[in-house]
């Protein structure tokens, strides 16, 4: 299988990743945990078949695992082959993705990362390493579904390739977050994007709309009647239509929106909850936290 074409990810898959060290194995397990894989690293092959057993009988709705198999595990390959025909055998569904890269590319990433080839061990230099390395994983490699060879990728680019390969649609987008706030207690620390809206008209000031919050139809048709309300709404939309697939190209799979006005009851809390609505009917998966809506009628 091309590793250009789209995975159909069925219900019970599992994906075993192997191929050169300093290929990339670590930036897939961490793209596809953001899709929500379970994923787990440098696994013998002896224990593979036990492994998947264990996992299946007691998570059953475990549906979506990946591990890494390769040279690490100190076991000749030949022991994963070996398992991948017990899985076979036992009608479990599987996808062999295999990793690789030049020689140059790899001897210049493992120069960069000063770490040591795995088979250095064996008193080969790194480029006798990579080369024995390679000539084991030639069988394995033959009997791979996926080849991704990521001499040219970035890890941004590896990342979302993958997720192009293995998530539907909706994984594609960044799950997003909207906070709303007072300004009085202080920014969101782990915000990433913040926009003050304490230019609109105030609820407050109206002793009838003071004990209220952004929740209450009144308040909510007061703060989003305003013109200043439409049109702040339709520019902010614009931004992060150009802004949320630039974050997806970088990689980022989650970010904080927050709004804040003076007290974090009133008009940040109406604001979040429109925002967090169009932006589910463009597709994206939001949740919603009003930080400072229980701490009294504050401005």
């Amino acid at each position: 299988m091309s590793a250009e074409t789209k995975v159909i990810v069925p219900e019970q898959q599992l994906l075993i990743i192997t191929g050169m060290s300093g290929a990339g194995k670590s930036q897939v397990m961490g793209a596809l945990e953001d899709i929500g894989y379970f994923c787990i690293d440098n696994l013998p092959p002896s224990l593979l078949i036990q492994f998947v057993n264990n996992i299946r009988a007691s998570h059953r709705g475990l549906s979506k695992m990946a591990v890494v198999v390769d040279i690490r595990g100190g076991e000749t390959l030949a022991n994963l082959t070996a398992a991948l025909q017990k899985l076979t055998e036992q009608k479990q569904d599987y996808r062999v993705l295999f990793m690789d890269a030049a020689d140059a590319t790899l001897i210049s990433r493992f120069k960069a990362t000063r770490r040591r080839h795995p088979l250095s061990a064996d008193g080969l230099g790194l480029i006798g390493a990579i080369v024995s390395e390679r000539g084991r994983l030639e069988e394995i490699l033959g009997l791979a579904d996926i080849v991704i060879d990521t001499t040219e990728y970035s890890p941004a680019r590896l990342s979302e390739h993958i997720c192009d390969l293995f998530a539907g649609k909706e994984k594609l987008l960044p799950a997003l977050s909207i906070c709303s706030f007072g300004f009085k207690y202080g920014l969101p620390m782990d915000a990433d994007l913040v926009v003050d809206v304490r230019f609109l008209p105030n609820p407050y000031y109206n002793p009838e709309m003071r004990p209220l919050t952004g929740h209450q139809p009144k308040v909510r048709d007061f703060v989003m009647k305003q013109d200043a309300t439409r049109e702040f709404i339709r520019r902010y939309l614009q931004l992060l239509r150009f802004l949320l697939p630039q974050y997806k190209k970088e990689g980022k799979r989650h970010l904080l929106l927050a709004v804040g006005c003076t007290g974090g009851r009133h008009r940040s809390v109406a604001i979040a909850e429109h925002l967090a609505k169009r932006l589910r009917m463009l597709g994206y998966h939001v949740v919603v936290a009003h930080r400072d809506i229980e701490r009294g009628d504050l401005k």
